[in-house]
């Protein structure tokens, strides 16, 4: 009995997990991206300014602002267009294209040339970062901040002439620019195989008097992304401050208004569910930063922001700082290769692996060898299934034996019942002696399922958050794990000449041929445990494989894959252990002949 209350109760809780995900939180992010958008629609026009960081204290409004985007920059201009409107230094590797504009010079130009919105070639490629304009605008910037608010910076209007380019691999572009009193400002940017720009800024003062300048950085978002709204999955403002992640949503930064935080290194940023633009400032340097909301525009906007101390550039002489822009895909190995070179502590947190970390990053890296061994994602999670019940087979073997051991004893036990059904007391006792007697425990068919647990919601984590799985094919229809199974019993998966449309809240009923065979591979399973003996709980449990084979038709392919493997080698280990105990395969006569 203790046995199924615990099954049930474990059952019971996945399903209200899941359907608060489904019947609570996804209607409640459709909502707010509603109310998000006729707020936006009510604002009066004009791009109302997220200010800059201040005079040395990080938290001043009046020093650097970005500048003002005309209003006409946020009417429906095409992103070409905005991109023809000034000079540009063009951006080109293997991984990126785009363009640093020379009006400000911002990096606000960026396509990922390996990653499409879609699993079809034809998709679009992925654009990250936007000018501004044209309902949207999400951009990174680098500057000055004067002590005295008299002293020329370069701010968002400043033309920068340009030197060299393309910017490449190995081929860097210099920016400069005078402000006509004494100071010369210089930016050489650099540019790695991947994702990282390195910025050098110099600041060279001409002058007879000394100059107090703070550097800082920025990225700046416009509008509200659309996000998944999934509670596992952190999309949004986030950042490491003295060692420690800290994550805000878009909402609740919008609540908050500003958020204030001193660090000494670390890095702040801005993450998708896939991709990441973050600011990878001097580690060792003290800072101020910020994440900044303002809602005033027609257009919501976010920011994070960083500054130093201020630093005395003396007449006569230079100062030069170090700065980094990762924009790109959150390849687990490559922000590991970043946080390790450039000691970023906790980079590879921008990948969300939640609370599960010790377990769910050793998972994706066995899973990144089984890929480079198999070459396919598909099989490395049926090489990682077959490590995870090596592992645990001692304590699977024994608590088998005693289910096989459970189901010989399911006659008498149906005697007992019979026998003291109006007497609980007795009843159990004599159980427990039959139990002792035949060295049987009976809570130890729970272990293969308590096991099991936690490596599931690793597993999914892993599949649902990595870059790396996003368009991973299997074989055959199977072309994306870490999406659902693309078949539809509606349409006789596939057979019939027809597609299936998105059926909203009745998408569950959708079912494709994994989380069938899945749900048969739980149904034969269970008919090799003993027999409920309660009416009730032969119901629950006759009930469970169809449950989870709803429940799991929406859930990505690869854990499909994953629950379906596991749940063929738990059979099969099940089959052998009772034919050695002398257990027939098959339902159990209940009583003794």
């Amino acid at each position: 009995m203790d046995q199924k209350n615990i099954i049930i109760a474990i059952t019971l809780s996945v399903a209200i997990l899941l359907g608060f995900q489904f019947f609570y939180e996804v209607p409640r992010l459709k909502e707010q991206q509603q109310l998000a958008a006729q707020q936006a629609a009510q604002q009066p026009q004009g791009d109302a300014i997220i200010p800059q960081p201040g005079s040395g204290t990080g938290t001043g409004d009046s020093v650097a602002a970005p500048g003002s985007d005309a209003a006409t920059a946020l009417q429906s201009k095409t992103r070409d267009e905005l991109l023809g409107e000034d000079p540009r230094v063009k951006i080109s590797s293997p991984q990126l294209s785009g363009s640093i504009r020379l009006r400000g010079g911002r990096l606000d130009d960026l396509v990922l040339l390996n990653y499409r919105e879609e699993i079809a070639p034809e998709s679009p490629k992925i654009r990250l970062l936007n000018p501004v304009g044209g309902g949207e605008g999400y951009f990174a910037d680098l500057g000055w901040a004067p002590s005295d608010p008299a002293v020329k910076v370069p701010g968002a209007d400043t033309l920068w002439q340009a030197e060299g380019g393309p910017l490449a691999p190995g081929q860097d572009v210099k920016l400069s620019w005078n402000n006509g009193e004494g100071l010369t400002f210089e930016r050489i940017y650099s540019l790695s195989d991947n994702y990282l720009f390195t910025v050098k800024q110099r600041v060279t003062n001409d002058s007879a008097t000394p100059v107090s300048l703070a550097p800082y950085g920025l990225i700046s978002r416009r509008g509200t992304p659309e996000t998944l709204g999934f509670y596992i999955l952190h999309e949004g403002l986030l950042g490491v401050f003295d060692g420690t992640l800290k994550e805000v949503d878009y909402s609740d930064l919008a609540d908050e208004g500003r958020i204030e935080q001193d660090t000494t290194g670390g890095w702040i940023g801005i993450t998708d569910k896939y991709w990441l633009v973050a600011l990878l400032p001097d580690q060792e340097r003290k800072l101020g930063t910020r994440f900044v909301y303002d809602g005033t525009g027609p257009l919501p906007k976010y920011q994070t922001d960083y500054i130093w101390e201020q630093q005395e550039v003396a007449a006569g002489s230079s100062l030069e700082t170090t700065n980094r822009i990762f924009a790109g895909a959150k390849r687990v190995v490559l922000l590991d290769q970043i946080r390790d070179k450039y000691n970023v502590a906790g980079l590879d947190r921008a990948v969300d692996f939640g609370w599960f970390y010790f377990l769910t990053k050793p998972i994706f890296y066995v899973m990144h060898f089984f890929n480079d061994l198999l070459g396919n994602f598909g099989l490395a999670i049926m090489a990682l299934t077959v490590c995870i019940k090596l592992v645990f087979f001692p304590l699977a073997n024994k608590s088998y034996k005693s289910m096989a051991k459970m189901r010989k004893l399911t006659p008498e036990l149906t005697e007992l019942r019979e026998r003291y059904s109006g007497d609980k007391t007795k009843l159990n006792t004599e159980m427990m002696q039959l139990y002792k007697k035949e060295k049987v425990n009976p809570l130890s068919g729970c272990l293969p399922i308590l096991i099991q647990i936690p490596v599931f919601f690793a597993l999914y984590k892993v599949i649902f958050v990595t870059i790396e799985m996003r368009h991973a094919p299997f074989f055959g229809w199977i072309q994306d794990l870490s999406a659902k199974d693309p078949t539809s019993i509606f349409n006789l998966f596939g057979l019939l000449p027809y597609d299936i449309p998105n059926l909203g809240p009745l998408e569950i009923l959708s079912l494709g041929i994994w989380p069938l065979v899945m749900g048969f591979t739980m149904w034969f399973q269970q008919r090799l445990n003993p027999p409920p003996p309660d009416k009730t709980q032969a119901m629950i449990f006759q009930l469970m494989p169809i449950f989870f084979t709803f429940i799991l038709a929406g859930f990505p392919a690869g854990l499909v894959i994953y629950w379906t493997w596991n749940n063929s080698l738990s059979i099969l280990q099940q089959v052998v252990i009772m034919k050695r105990q002398g257990v027939p395969i098959g339902r159990m006569p209940t009583k003794k002949t």
